[in-house]
């Protein structure tokens, strides 16, 4: 019990933080080009950061080993439960069915994956980058007793190891903002899709409104770091989780990446006021 009630209370003293920081008023960090480093070949972005872009799939699995035990765990803190919410609209709007195949991108701990499988589809293949989110996952099943249905596989979003128009349905939920190529992934996607396949997308979005856009961003800024450092260990994971939902394009913006990937039908469900989005669309 003490050791249960020693989780909480880094919880409560940031929220503490969160309190103090809306009184005091919060500007959030702007990215700062005056003093970047110059980098030579081709850069991307990692949060804030310019990196080569060979560099940041490994510093996008380094975040995420860091963080893979307490994945979950965070998941519920920081969105105060709410990501099982979005997450449930996402499937109910893929409205799984029996057969239904899913190819689950990102899928890290199987969140997406189980409830697919809950609401009677299936068969599912998790792909992910990082071997400590997959094992996480493979734990996760076998709690829940899911012995069959659900393949586990090690891969890169932009360059998937399956066979094209194979599958019915694709998802990404929460990953394809930490990717370096978003258009590859969004090919890959409509590769392996069946003619008139599915295409899904969960991702944290542009909060349209101004109050609670200030609100969100000192949440972002202060809370989530400091959640991080204090129950994770890894207060520099959660900034760049900040840092990286800045820098995903808005709701229109990404409706108009999958557009010119070829996808039809492109659909926008706004969520929680803009905190995330869901995309859907068809392959045609």
């Amino acid at each position: 019990m003490t050791r249960e009630l020693s989780k909480v209370h880094p919880f409560v003293t940031a929220l503490r933080v969160l309190v103090s920081t809306l009184v005091l008023g919060y500007v959030p960090p702007m990215k700062n080009t005056s003093c970047e480093v110059q980098i030579e070949g081709t850069t991307t972005h990692f949060g804030y950061r310019t990196v080569q872009e060979a560099e940041k799939a490994s510093l996008v699995r380094g975040v995420f080993d860091s963080v893979a035990d307490k994945y979950d765990l965070m998941n519920d803190l920081l969105s105060f439960g709410v990501h099982r919410l979005w997450k449930k609209a996402m499937v109910d709007w893929l409205n799984p069915r029996p057969g239904m195949t899913l190819v689950d991108v990102g899928g890290g701990t199987g969140d997406i994956a189980f409830r697919f499988i809950g609401r009677g589809g299936g068969p599912v293949v998790v792909v992910d980058i990082n071997k400590d989110m997959l094992a996480r996952g493979r734990d996760r099943a076998l709690d829940l007793g899911i012995l069959e249905g659900i393949t586990w596989l090690n891969s890169d979003a932009e360059q998937l190891p399956l066979q094209s128009m194979t599958v019915d349905a694709v998802a990404v939920s929460f990953c394809i903002r930490n990717v370096t190529h978003i258009d590859r992934v969004l090919d890959e996607a409509k590769r392996i899709l069946k003619p008139g396949g599915r295409f899904i997308c969960l991702e944290f979005s542009k909060v349209s409104e101004p109050l609670l856009s200030t609100i969100y961003d000192t949440y972002s800024f202060k809370l989530l770091p400091l959640l991080g450092e204090c129950i994770v260990g890894d207060r520099a994971a959660y900034q760049y989780l900040a840092e990286s939902i800045r820098n995903f394009p808005d709701q229109k913006h990404f409706a108009t990446m999958i557009e010119q990937a070829g996808f039809g039908n492109v659909k926008v469900r706004t969520l929680s006021a803009g905190i995330a989005a869901l995309h859907s669309a068809w392959r045609v």
